[in-house]
């Protein structure tokens, strides 16, 4: 049986309307749901989990609620796609967990190609966490999804 690999999206929280668009900070109630959800992830990500953040100020904000011990990374900013995005997080040839913190449609899109071999326009939740996992069975490769959870579900 071969080694598990996690790969956890995170969408940003409820951010302020206006421009610049990389600029919008959290609202308050985003700050909330970046916090519930960072308590909620604290206790369950794996050691050594690789956090990888769009350099966009809302992701950087709600990726902040959980760790100063991340990496900015423009390849998963705000127009970034599901193949910059799986790119970026080297998943599922570097193997551990990494958690992305970014964008829809990306995000959205990125699920569905996970589970469905199709880049569809799926919507994830502001706030909300969908966490793969990908293991080999016998030889095969299994991509399922573990949990999909959204802040005002905790």
């Amino acid at each position: 049986m071969g080694e598990e690999m996690e790969l956890i999206l995170w969408r940003h929280a409820e951010a302020a309307d206006g421009t610049p668009d990389d600029a919008r900070p959290l609202t308050a109630k985003g700050r909330r749901q970046a916090e519930h959800m960072a308590n909620f992830l604290s206790c369950r990500l794996p050691q050594k989990t690789r956090i990888l953040v769009s350099p966009a100020l809302r992701a950087q904000q709600t990726a902040a609620a959980l760790t100063e011990q991340f990496i900015t990374a423009s390849n998963i900013g705000t127009h970034a796609t599901p193949q910059t995005a799986i790119a970026a997080a080297g998943w599922p040839k570097t193997g551990g967990a990494v958690l992305l913190v970014g964008h829809q449609p990306w995000l959205g899109e990125l699920a569905a190609l996970l589970l469905t071999n199709r880049v569809e326009y799926w919507s994830i939740k502001k706030g909300a966490v969908w966490w793969f996992s990908r293991r080999e069975r016998e030889g095969d490769y299994q991509t399922i999804l573990r949990l999909a959870i959204a802040p005002d579900q905790l």
